[in-house]
């Protein structure tokens, strides 16, 4: 398993990315501090050149593990069970618009809350059916090009529509794509999830992508998940992908990256 931490490519409102700003800068400080990748927290891939933020990460020797599209929730509302077409339209097209930058990197496609919420008035069986159809068909979108997507189960608190890795497999059948799997968030799932390792046991080969956060959002170590049993676990699925610190910048992002990385190199080692 190599490790990641999450760096926005712009200025965010969501305060559980250790890293935003000037991009060179968090790059190296992030390469310094031992790091093997760096997942991207990409608004709209319009916005950003991908030549010369490829260029910086492969100057540091970084990887690209994974995209992460959030943002175009929080800071534009684009979600795939929106009452209105053309917004449901537009979400999907923003995941599809991800996939040249990741069939490049080899980066999985996360799907957080851009698949949306129940709005007030949809009937939650319709607004499930439209989340469906809109991952099939960016599943299918991003096929041809070898690009995985990964949706990450969250908690109740913020989304009724997939909060636990079960609800989340029963959702990949559904979907019926090779290349759709799941992303587990220990943060979300210290809430949701019965038995943390049991869930990981039955995502087995369909879990595309690790996030690291303790329960309070903090770096790992400072709350109480049991990371040691995680990390077993992993390593007794056989995962091989990486473990990606989306963890809130307290005190700072620099102490959250420096002993988020020495709690990984201990599980790790």
């Amino acid at each position: 398993m190599k490790t990641s931490i999450v760096l926005s490519t712009h200025q965010a409102k969501f305060n559980a990315v250790a890293f935003q700003g000037d991009f060179e800068a968090n790059v190296r400080r992030i390469a310094a501090l031992g790091y093997d990748g760096v997942e991207l927290a990409i608004r709209d891939p319009a916005l950003i050149d991908a030549d010369a933020l490829l260029a910086v990460t492969q100057r540091y020797g970084l990887q690209v593990p994974a995209i992460g599209t959030g943002q175009a929730w929080g800071e534009e509302g684009l979600s795939f069970t929106d009452p209105a077409p053309s917004v449901r339209e537009a979400a999907i097209r923003r995941i599809e618009a991800h996939v040249p930058l990741a069939a490049r990197t080899g980066a999985v496609i996360i799907v957080g809350l851009i698949r949306g919420i129940v709005r007030p008035g949809i009937d939650p069986a319709q607004a499930y059916g439209w989340m469906v159809d809109a991952l099939r068909r960016c599943s299918a979108a991003a096929a041809p090009y070898g690009v995985r997507l990964a949706l990450e189960p969250i908690n109740r608190y913020e989304t009724t529509l997939i909060n636990s890795l079960p609800e989340c497999l029963r959702l990949i059948d559904e979907v019926g794509a090779d290349n759709f799997g799941v992303l587990a968030d220990t943060f979300h799932m210290n809430i949701e999830e019965v038995s943390i390792a049991d869930s990981l046991r039955l995502a087995g080969a369909r879990l595309f992508h690790v996030h690291f956060a303790d329960s309070n959002r903090h770096y790992p170590g400072a709350g109480h998940i049991d990371f040691e049993s995680i990390v077993r676990t992993l390593k007794e699925i056989n995962y091989r992908g990486y473990i990606s610190i989306e963890a809130m910048p307290v005190p700072d992002a620099e102490t959250c990256a420096r002993a988020s990385r020495e709690t990984l190199k201990r599980l790790l080692s």
